[in-house]
């Protein structure tokens, strides 16, 4: 393959141009280093290398002033905007620099295509003016303020530029409008030959430029474009330079440099469809994989990502076996774990707040940037810290808090956590600081830690940016201001990859591509809105406006991205071409129109596939844990201890739970309830509801009993809400909002209560919170099974003796019925509410204390509207016309002894292992 840059050096040769009394002028940087590679091929004799430029060099040094960066443009901005705004109008630097930036980039299109600033922003105010017009003649001041916005632009615009002159210096746009006032000079003092290389979309103010360079000689251009893109009216590839063809009056009398037809050439082009990011760059890898079996080297392959936040997941799915790899793009700062670090401080300090929110804090705390500095003792104190705010439920928390708790860290928690006060040097000191102090520790670390130091050295830079900006610029005076230019930084630095540029693998960006030329061309993100990137306009300038000026539109910008597209195909021979089958808002639209265009084209076939990715299924592998003696001897301390209710129900629920809660005792990880959870609920109910009927226990209960309990309802629930919630704060929110379900729940209740006595019912409270420890007659075993539990409450309701357990959740009727008693181990969402009534009356009656018959029920606090309280019944067939027994008699509890025993000896029984059961969690 003769690429673009072979065809021109070659014919500069055959010509006989003196080439060290030349300079070259390419669209980029990157290209000059492969000029220079073709040069050192063609040439036959040494020579001095020519001056290879890019067009931002060569317009720099044409204009004489200093090109800006754009966070200093904005600043220099701000000051112009400072005189001319009256002090009352005047915005902060913030608020300013929400739509700045969008001004400036309107200044520097007017610039860079020569408009006449006095005609077009005297265009604007008249346009806004009738806008706005309306009779009345008092207009009220928002419309004032709007108005008197656009009528500033003219002043704006030329006190800024004439600011940025007097200083030497100016962004992109000035530059481009002072090059061509110095064009004249330029000319007369040079007597170089200018070669203009594989430019597209081309400026007014380059237009000019170059055509006059023409007209005096001095200068060839050479287009890289296609004969059959040039001779197709309507295609976009040639849409800027059919227009210089057609109306540069140089091309009248010269020939048109360099008109290649690569693009009929055969080529091998596939569209593969792959769904999101994760899809494309895996379907890349694979490419690759491929390619390289086939030829052991990628020198003559690219990989041009049309969404360049694809390139970390890339990185990630490139073969193992690739050994030169170049990277021209750089890595977004933005994208390093160290950003988001910088990100969760600014946050936590740009509202001054004096307490931190203690996800905000636990989120600092576990960064992967800070993990590996910190020392065991410091990681044991930070551990304690987190359990700490758990079990206490401290949603907000001060410095000293945190300072007490982390006392061996002290150097770091202090940067990290004491109060910023809202002052710029202390914030930017502080993050100074973490990263020196990150810095040593990794310094003094074994192992590789390169990668990290390059990612802190370019954020240090970055501070001390921000620390010569605040001391130049009084007006950087909170955190807030501090947090946006922090932004505005970050969004523009990147980190350079290091490698060999001319070799192996190239990765790239599409606009990295331009006079790049390649055999294998893979290219990702071709989708709309990323491909081209579609309609998107962040101008104050309306679209009539920029047609009658000649300004760019979306129109001529799509026009770019058709080119590159295009260029990219012309003298590739395997083309890749990857969209996104699964598009969002976020990661573009439908498949590019270029993909429907190469369709619709019939110069080459093109062959469409869709990449799948390979999903295996793999069977669902239980847990099986197996009954070693150790483990046996486990369960007999258990059995001595006792069996809950809740811990037999665990094990017919999931053997597996069973085993990691009851056995090895680990349970879930508390979190700390910003919102009041269902068991506190459910505690505060249970501990209310024992301290109110305690005083009664043993008497009839009374109406003037409940009189009283119902006004010491907020009293009561208040205080186990502090118990339960520790430190939690239960004054506003859902938190209020539970609270004062709870002290409804407790109200209705207790009105349920009341209508029973009114009803005459005789109501004997017999026991609160009953503790119950009982052992079990297991012949088949040699060691003691004990039962444990705690029952709600005993009573005796005309006579009839009673078992209620409370429940804050919702239960339903058929929750506590049971037709056969084998049911009881088998079906636990349907049967655990019954098994769990039997348990306690089966234990209630081996204690020795009462005597038999005795009902048992459910007190739902969600469901009281229904039954009081719901029956346990045994009835002797399902569904409708069932009778119902509530009745709990000594041959009930003999059918459900056997069930327990059973359920018992599985568990002992060494042969039947704990085996996990596939069910959904409740």
């Amino acid at each position: 393959m003769k690429s673009f840059l072979d065809e021109i050096v070659e014919k500069l040769i055959a010509e006989g141009v003196n080439l060290q009394n030349s300079i070259f002028i390419l669209p980029n940087k990157r290209a000059g280093l492969f000029l220079k590679q073709t040069l050192s091929k063609q040439l036959k004799q040494t020579i001095f290398t020519p001056e290879i430029v890019s067009s931002q060099e060569f317009i720099a040094n044409l204009s004489e002033l200093k090109n800006l960066d754009t966070i200093d443009v904005l600043f220099k901005f701000y000051e112009v905007y400072c005189e001319i705004t009256p002090s009352d109008n005047l915005e902060t630097f913030d608020q300013f620099s929400s739509w700045a930036q969008i001004l400036i980039n309107d200044f520097i299109e007017i610039d860079r295509y020569l408009i006449d600033p006095e005609h077009i922003f005297d265009y604007l105010s008249a346009i806004k003016e009738i806008d706005h017009w309306y009779l009345d003649p008092n207009k009220t001041d928002h419309v004032k303020n709007y108005l008197q916005f656009w009528n500033h632009l003219k002043s704006y615009y030329n006190l800024f530029n004439n600011k940025l002159i007097s200083e030497g210096v100016g962004h992109q746009g000035l530059l481009y409008r002072e090059a061509v006032n110095n064009l004249e000079n330029y000319i007369e003092n040079t007597s170089k030959h200018h070669f203009f290389i594989g430019f597209n979309a081309l400026n007014k103010a380059e237009e000019l430029i170059i055509q006059e360079l023409l007209s005096q000689n001095l200068a060839k251009v050479f287009w890289d474009i296609d004969n059959l893109f040039l001779q197709k009216k309507h295609h976009d590839a040639a849409f800027f330079v059919r227009k210089y063809k057609e109306l540069w009056p140089y091309y009248k009398a010269h020939e048109f440099e360099i008109i290649s037809s690569n693009y009929s050439s055969e080529k091998n082009i596939e569209v593969i469809g792959a769904i999101k990011t994760v899809g494309q760059v895996k379907q890349i890898g694979a490419l690759l994989k491929n390619l390289q079996n086939k030829s052991s080297s990628l020198e003559n392959t690219a990989v041009i990502l049309g969404d360049e936040q694809q390139l970390l997941p890339l990185l990630n799915s490139l073969p193992a076996e690739l050994k030169h790899i170049n990277i021209t793009m750089g890595l977004p700062l933005k994208s390093v774990p160290t950003s988001s670090l910088f990100e969760l401080l600014f946050n936590l300090h740009k509202n001054n707040a004096k307490s931190y929110y203690y996800k905000d804090v636990i989120a600092i705390l576990n960064h992967q940037s800070l993990k590996a500095i910190y020392s065991k003792i410091q990681m044991g104190e930070i551990d304690a810290f987190i359990r700490y705010i758990s079990k206490n439920n401290v949603s907000y928390f001060d410095y000293e808090l945190i300072s007490n708790h982390l006392s061996s860290a002290n150097t770091i928690v202090d940067a990290l956590f004491n109060s910023w006060d809202n002052n710029p040097v202390l914030a930017l000191s502080n993050c100074k600081k973490i990263i020196l102090e990150i810095q040593a520790i990794l310094n003094n670390n074994e192992g590789n830690h390169l990668l990290e130091l390059s990612f802190l050295y370019k954020f240090y830079t970055i501070f001390n940016k921000l620390n010569n900006l605040q001391q130049q610029f009084s007006f950087i005076n909170n955190i807030q201001i501090l947090f946006g230019l922090y932004k505005e930084l970050l969004s523009s630095e990147s980190i350079d990859f290091k490698g060999e540029p001319l070799k192996g693998l190239q990765i790239m960006g599409v606009l990295e591509s331009r006079l790049l030329d390649f055999e294998t061309v893979i290219i990702s993100g071709v989708n709309e809105g990323v491909l081209p990137a579609g309609k998107q306009s962040n101008s104050f300038i309306p679209l009539d406006v920029k047609l009658e000026n000649l300004l760019p539109t979306f129109k001529e910008k799509d026009a770019v991205y058709t080119y590159h597209f295009y260029r990219l195909l012309q003298r590739a021979k395997n083309i890749y071409i990857i969209y996104n089958t699964d598009p969002d808002v976020l990661t573009g639209g439908e498949p590019s129109r270029f993909i429907k265009q190469l369709e619709v084209d019939v110069t080459h076939q093109i062959r469409h596939f869709l990449s799948v990715p390979s999903a295996e299924i793999m069977p669902v592998e239980l847990k099986t844990i197996s009954k070693t003696a150790t483990l046996i001897d486990d369960l007999k301390n258990l059995a001595n201890k006792g069996f809950s209710p809740s811990s037999l129900s665990s094990y017919i629920r999931n053997p597996i739970d069973f085993y990691y809660s009851k056995v090895l005792n680990i349970n879930e990880y508390d979190e700390v309830e910003e919102t009041i959870a269902a068991n506190t609920l459910g505690n505060v109910l249970h501990k209310t509801l024992e301290e109110m009927y305690i005083p009664i226990v043993g008497k009839e209960l009374q109406e003037v009993h409940l009189t009283t309990m119902v006004k010491s309802i907020d009293a009561t629930v208040a205080k186990h809400f502090k118990t339960y919630f520790y430190d939690g704060n239960f004054s506003s929110g859902k938190n209020l909002i539970s609270f004062e379900v709870a002290k409804r729940y407790v109200y209705n209740f207790l009105q349920r209560e009341l209508e029973q006595i009114k009803s005459g019912k005789l109501i004997v409270i017999k026991a609160l919170e009953k503790k119950l420890h009982v052992k079990l007659d297991i012949p088949e075993l040699d060691f003691p099974v004990y039962l444990t539990g705690i029952i709600d409450r005993i009573d005796t309701i005309d006579n009839q003796l009673r078992i209620i357990d409370y429940k804050s959740g919702k239960v339903i009727q058929s929750e506590v019925e049971i037709v056969n008693w084998a049911d009881l181990t088998t079906d636990y969402k349907k049967y655990s509410k019954s098994f769990q009534l039997l348990t306690y009356a089966y234990m209630l009656e081996k204690s020795g204390e009462i005597e038999l018959p005795l009902n048992a029920g459910i007190i739902s606090f969600k469901n009281l509207q229904d039954n009081f309280v719901l029956s346990f019944n045994k009835k002797n067939k399902p569904g409708n016309g069932a009778i119902k027994n509530p009745d709990i008699t000594t041959e009930t509890l003999d059918a459900y002894f056997e069930v327990l025993k059973a359920l018992i000896l599985e568990i002992f029984n060494s042969k039947i292992d704990f085996i996990e059961k596939p069910i959904e969690k409740d």
